[in-house]
């Protein structure tokens, strides 16, 4: 149970003073006992039960039940971990939503890190689990917003038995997690279960004590769960909420939303379901449950769907802003674009975020589509630019920053990699909008096409197969989106016409091989049969070459002119095309006649392989007219082609040193060799040490040190392999293959460019080592110039911090120490001045307490404090409640800063027992000043976005608190 005592400290509400407590590991440990260290005196309760194997015991922490006011989804995954943590769970990290297993494009469930353990293929570590998983489904995107419990991102909470406990257990657990737990009537509680699984019934109806009119045998597709087409499988049994028991129990329907919420799913897994869907028995029983924490939260919280629980909602008020629209008087339509906005920005973040980039295959395609659903949804809510006055901006990093900022209790890497996610946002959605743009015009007028044609042969309207194809193809539309805009207007699509083009242009694609056939509207041709591009860059940086095609905005072109983009395709190049992680070489294309100046150049910024073997040389005109069947003079910048070069042969020899390292194990699972640096992505478990980092960088600079000449040769494939050549990552490699070898170090499969010798590599240093997926590390270094600039630059940062300090170098980490010391100091004595200033400020006040009631009983003082920060209001507040006797109510305002409101009401017993409840009173309040807030029914504190209108939520709080005290009081 080590590691425990930070979760069950920090994960609850703050306890009222005198009974905080302090959770530590005992060194002598006795059958997983930990000791509890006391503080202040208060007498714990304990919570001890058995999980065969594994015993522990901890403090139950003040829970919501001790404070209903503060139902918060964060304090619901740490209770429902901390439940089983003290059955002998082992409390394991969320796996990333990219997945190890190859039968899933995302994960979907919290058991599938678990998979391997199930199907017996690895041991397991421990007997049971616990986890709060991070998962992503897609399967019913169209329900977002529209029900009140789909999501595409959701968490999983999960408890997992692997051959421990089983199935009365599981039934056991679960029930008193709902019930005593997390409070939940019993009565309001129904079952079901498999229609054979007889166990599960008695279970439930005679152990449990459930009326066996609330639990229902339902069939397959409810009650047999299996992970994917193929896994573990078995049947289950799910607990449903109850909102309207009132309705009884004939006739009930467990599949009625309006009713019923299925929250906590117990799979009782027994089988293995194989390709032929057949099922074979597991090894050993298991246990894999998932509590949707977002369904228990809306059920907790009372909200009437999951997108208004605090784990989504703070998103949907930002849209809210951003679109200038009020969520709460919104009609149906654009609260459900903003339901679908607050559910789609969770799954982008943390897709990005655990290493999905955009794209139009596979997860990337997920991750692009979720982002063009929420790009249009903005655009259909009226959402212009940035929202910080930037028109042209982009709205998605803006959203983003809420979902970071909720993102801690989740994935706390997430913030870490905030600003690549953002960039990544603005560079998707700015791209889309263009698309957008052009898309839209041409689909209004499909679709005006498909309602007038309707309209005059009386048929229903349709959009044609091949406009949807035209979309999608040449303005790269998303056919989803077309889909969804026809749908709003009446029109269906026909999917039979789609597929159909989509098909054809396959097959014309896989007929193309290295030949090439670029039709244009007009139906001349870009190029007929282009042959492959004859690459000579290896041995020379520099020949003459023959103008074949040139293409200016994807159009063919005899001539292009000064100034204008031009992708120019040449019979033979010295010119490296971007492949391999290599990104692809600079230079010049020259035209000269004569010995005299060029009479015009070309400046190649990019060169990628395409249909093939071709390579594109893609630049701007920037002198005189370039034609096609000219010759030119090929010239490849030579100083960007060996920083290139240094790059690439410094990344095999990284990859030698962390299979010397850290094990053999380890394999490539991406690269990027630029000019400026290289990026390495490997597979591995875990951060590497900062002392393994350093033996990965005295090794590579040794072997740079040794001046080892390269050989590179080509051979047959079979051969370079049995050699022990390595493979580069996503490579496809035919018969012959290019193998770079360092003697002694590596030996490996490539066509990149690469140094003669190590010495030319000069130095290498890696400047950053991260996590970008579960199980992918990515280090970044620099090599060549690009490590004499790095190690130039940090000395010039050193000397002028170490000037301004006025210390030595090796001075500098005690002189930063003890400035960051001091700093606290300050810090701490500036809180605790402004807390007496407050204090001071209270006493002022004090005499302007009313009297309310029959007998002037109750005291009640109202007040702004002016610009008091929320910390020193809170002081205040105590010391009022302290200097009137009780029963008294105290309501204080400030405003703390621009565009910031803070609001704290504090109420003695002798108010509360009267009904009224501090945490309630101050969030309606709160609500005045654009805010919210809660807390305990004696003492709340809340915020708000605008001052202006705290003169007039204090004036309608101190009218609120009269009246009900007068009420009271008489």
């Amino acid at each position: 149970m080590e590691g425990l005592a930070v979760p069950v400290a920090q994960s609850f509400p703050k306890p009222k003073v005198g009974v905080a407590a302090i959770l530590t590991p005992c060194n002598n440990r006795n059958n997983g006992f930990v000791s509890l260290k006391p503080h202040r005196g208060r007498a714990f309760r304990f919570r001890t039960s058995l999980c065969s194997q594994a015993k522990a015991q901890v403090a139950a922490p003040v829970t919501e039940k001790d404070n209903p006011n503060c139902v918060s989804g964060n304090s619901i995954r740490q209770r429902f971990l901390n439940f089983y943590a003290s059955r002998g769970h082992k409390l394991l990290p969320s796996a990333s939503l990219v997945p190890d297993d190859p039968t899933v494009l995302l994960t979907i469930a919290g058991m599938l890190q678990f998979k391997p353990i199930f199907l017996g293929k690895v041991p397991r570590q421990v007997p049971c689990a616990a986890t709060a998983q991070r998962c992503i489904r897609t399967n019913d995107i169209h329900n977002v917003g529209l029900t009140a419990r789909h999501q595409t991102f959701f968490e999983m909470l999960g408890n997992f038995s692997f051959g421990d406990y089983f199935k009365r257990q599981a039934i056991l657990w679960a029930w008193e997690l709902s019930t005593a737990e997390f409070g939940l009537p019993p009565d309001r509680l129904w079952v079901s279960v498999y229609e054979d699984d007889d166990e599960a019934f008695q279970l439930w109806s005679q152990e449990v004590g459930v009326p066996v009119q609330r639990i229902k045998r339902l069939g397959e597709e409810d009650n047999f769960w299996t992970s994917g087409v193929t896994g573990p499988c078995g049947p289950c049994s799910e607990i449903y909420y109850d909102f309207h028991p009132e309705r009884g129990y004939v006739d009930a329907d467990l599949n009625d939303d309006t009713r019923f919420i299925e929250f906590y799913n117990l799979v009782f897994m027994q089988y293995n379901k194989k390709d032929d869907g057949s099922l074979e028995p597991l090894k050993q029983k298991n246990i894999d449950t998932g509590l949707g924490l977002e369904r228990m939260a809306r059920i907790l919280q009372k909200v009437p769907n999951n997108y208004e629980t605090d784990l989504i909602f703070p998103i949907i008020e930002k849209a809210s802003k951003l679109a200038n629209v009020s969520y709460g008087i919104a009609d149906d339509q654009t609260k459900r674009n903003l339901k679908i906005i607050g559910d789609h920005m969770r799954a982008i973040v943390f897709l990005i975020s655990d290493g999905v980039v955009p794209s139009n295959v596979g997860r990337g395609y997920v991750v692009r589509r979720l982002i063009r659903r929420v790009v249009r949804t903005g655009r259909l809510l009226g959402i212009k630019g940035d929202g910080r006055g930037d028109l042209e901006g982009a709205f998605l990093p803006i959203i983003a920053e809420k979902v970071v900022e909720l993102s801690t209790h989740i994935d706390a890497d997430v913030k870490n990699k905030a600003p690549r996610i953002f960039e990544e946002l603005k560079r998707e959605e700015l791209r889309f909008v263009q698309t957008l743009e052009r898309g839209e015009k041409l689909l209004e007028e499909k679709l005006a096409d498909a309602i007038s044609s309707a309209e005059r042969n009386g048929t229903v309207p349709c959009l044609a197969g091949e406009d949807v194809f035209l979309l999608y193809d040449t303005y790269g539309y998303p056919m989803e989106i077309t889909k969804e805009v026809a749908e709003e207007r009446g029109v269906s699509i026909d999917m039979v016409g789609f597929d159909i083009e989509m098909e054809r242009q396959r097959r014309q694609s896989q007929a193309a091989h290295n030949t090439v056939k670029l039709d244009i509207a007009n139906g001349d041709n870009i190029a007929e049969d282009v042959p492959d591009t004859e690459f000579i860059g290896y041995d020379s940086l520099h020949c003459k070459a023959m103008i074949e095609s040139l293409i200016v905005n994807g159009n063919p072109a005899v001539q292009v002119s000064e100034g204008s983009n031009v992708e120019v395709l040449l019979n033979k190049t010295p010119f490296y095309a971007e492949s391999g992680g290599q990104i692809g070489d600079h230079g010049f294309l020259y035209i000269s006649e004569g010995e005299n100046q060029p009479i015009a150049v070309v400046e190649v910024l990019d060169v990628q392989k395409s249909l093939g073997n071709i390579f594109v040389h893609k630049g701007t005109v920037q002198k005189g007219v370039v034609e096609v069947g000219k010759e030119v003079e090929a010239a490849v910048d030579v100083k960007l082609r060996q920083r290139a070069k240094v790059h690439h042969t410094a990344t095999h020899l990284l990859q030698a040193a962390l299979k010397k390292v850290i094990g053999q194990e380890t394999s490539q699972a991406g690269s990027l060799v630029a000019f400026d640096r290289l990026r390495f992505d490997f597979n591995f478990h875990r951060p590497l040490r900062d002392s393994e980092l350093a033996e990965i960088e005295v090794l590579i600079n040794g072997w740079i040190e040794d001046a080892t000449l390269l050989r590179t040769k080509v051979m047959p494939l079979a051969d370079a392999k049995s050699a022990g050549a390595i493979a580069m990552f996503g490579e496809k490699y035919g018969e012959e293959v290019r193998v770079v070898e360092v003697p002694g170090v590596s030996m490996e499969l490539c066509g990149g460019t690469h140094v003669s010798n190590t010495s030319e590599i000069r130095g290498f240093k890696i400047i950053s080592e991260q996590g970008i997926a579960s199980g992918i590390r990515r280090i970044e270094a620099v090599a060549g110039d690009a490590f004499i600039e790095y190690i130039s630059a940090r000395d010039f940062y050193l000397k002028q911090l170490c000037s301004t300090l006025k210390v030595k170098p090796e001075e500098l980490t005690t002189r930063i120490e003890n400035l960051l010391e001091e700093l606290r100091e300050a810090r701490n004595e500036n809180s605790a001045v402004r807390a007496k200033a407050a204090i001071y400020k209270a006493s002022v006040i004090a005499n302007k307490a009313l009297l309310v009631g029959n007998s002037k009983q109750f005291r009640v003082l109202v007040e702004c404090l002016d610009d008091v920060d929320a910390e020193s209001l809170k002081s205040a507040a105590e010391y009022l409640l302290e200097t009137l006797t009780d029963p008294a109510a105290v309501v204080l305002g400030s405003c703390p800063g621009e565009g910031k409101v803070s609001l704290v009401a504090a109420f003695t017993a002798g108010v509360v027992d009267q009904g009224i409840q501090a945490g309630k009173f101050i969030g309606k309040i709160a609500k005045l000043c654009g805010g919210g807030g809660g807390g305990r029914p004696n003492f709340a504190q809340a915020g708000g976005r605008n001052p202006e209108n705290l003169a007039s939520a204090l004036d309608k709080a101190r009218s609120e608190l009269l009246a009900k005290l007068c009420e009271k009081g008489n």
